[in-house]
C-alpha cells in the first residue's frame, strides 16, 4: 500500500522514519520532526494505513504495516533509515527491524514492548465514541468536541482524537480514520511479536514512568530479541510520554539519533 506522508529536511541526509500510533497521524509528530530535521536527518513521517491521509483497507495487522514499511523504504530508495515509532508505530518499527535489520541504522521505539497486552476496553471505548458522534449536524469541531465531552472526559485525548476530522467540503465534516477497519481488527493491533531473531544494532526505549505498557519485569524480553537495547524513563509522563514531556524527550531521542547520547541509564 502506497502510504501518505509528509517530509521534512535534506533529501541527502540521514533518513529517519517516524511512525504514529493508533487513532493518530502524522500530524502528530510534526513539531519534533521539523526541530530534528534541522540537525541533518531527512525526516519522513507517514500515515499508517487506515489513518490520516493513507488508504483505507479491511487487512489491518503488524504483518500488513511493515510491509507498507517495505514498500516505503524501496519506493523512496531510502538507505539505511533509523526508525522511531510509538504504541502501535513502535510495534510496527520493531516488527521491520527484526525483519529486515539489514535495512536500519538504528531503532527508537517509545513507550511499547513486544509482549501481547490483551484486548484493553478503553481503545473499544474510543472508537464507539467516535462513531457516536452525528457527523450530519456538525456545524464545527467545537460540535464535534461536545458530542464526544461525555464519552471522552480528558480533554487531551480529544483534542487528539479530533485531529482526525476533516473538511470533506464546505459544509461536512468527516473523519479521515476508518474507524470501522479499525474496530473489526482491533485485537490484531495488542498481539505479541514472537520471534527468536535479534536486532542488534543501536536501540532506545523511552518508556513513561505513569503508564503500564512497559514494566520492569518487561526489560529481559525486550533485551532478548534487542541486546544493545538501552532503556529510559521519563518519571510522571503517560504513554504519550513524547506529547507530555516534549522537551525531556527531544533531548533524550536527539542525543540517540545523533550518536551522542547523555542520560543515567536504567539498569
Amino acid at each position: 500500500m502506497e502510504l501518505a506522508f509528509k517530509r521534512y529536511g535534506n533529501r541527502g541526509d540521514q533518513p529517519l522514519i517516524i511512525l504514529h500510533g493508533l487513532f493518530g497521524l502524522s500530524d502528530n509528530w510534526v513539531t519534533f520532526g521539523k526541530r530534528i530535521a534541522d540537525e541533518n536527518f531527512d525526516v519522513i513521517i507517514p500515515d499508517q494505513r487506515n489513518h490520516g491521509k493513507s488508504p483505507h483497507s479491511d487487512v489491518f495487522n503488524y504483518l500488513a504495516m511493515t510491509e507498507d514499511l517495505l514498500e516505503m523504504v524501496e519506493k523512496l530508495d531510502l538507505k539505511k533509515p533509523i526508525l522511531l515509532g510509538h504504541s502501535m508505530g513502535g510495534k510496527v518499527a520493531m516488527r521491520f527491524a527484526i525483519e529486515y535489520p539489514e535495512l536500519v541504522k538504528k531503532l527508537e521505539v517509545v513507550d511499547i514492548s513486544l509482549k501481547a497486552y490483551g484486548d484493553r476496553p478503553h481503545h473499544r471505548a474510543i472508537i464507539q465514541a467516535m462513531q457516536s458522534v452525528d457527523l450530519s449536524i456538525l456545524k464545527s469541531r467545537k460540535d464535534a468536541e461536545e458530542q464526544l465531552t461525555s464519552k471522552v472526559p480528558q480533554e487531551r485525548i480529544r483534542q487528539f482524537l479530533l485531529k482526525n476530522l476533516y473538511w470533506k467540503d464546505k459544509n461536512n465534516l468527516e473523519w479521515r480514520i476508518n474507524l470501522a477497519g479499525i474496530a473489526a481488527n482491533l485485537n490484531q493491533m495488542f498481539d505479541a511479536i514472537q520471534t527468536a531473531e535479534v536486532f542488534t544494532k543501536p536501540t532506545l526505549f523511552i518508556r513513561g514512568g505513569a503508564s503500564d505498557y512497559i514494566l520492569p519485569e518487561d526489560y529481559p524480553h525486550i533485551r532478548h530479541n534487542f541486546p544493545r537495547a538501552e532503556i529510559i524513563t521519563i518519571e510522571g509522563a503517560s504513554h504519550w510520554v513524547h506529547a507530555e514531556a516534549a522537551e525531556q524527550f527531544y533531548q533524550i531521542s536527539s542525543g540517540f539519533l545523533m550518536g551522542n547520547p547523555d542520560w543515567n541509564k536504567e539498569l
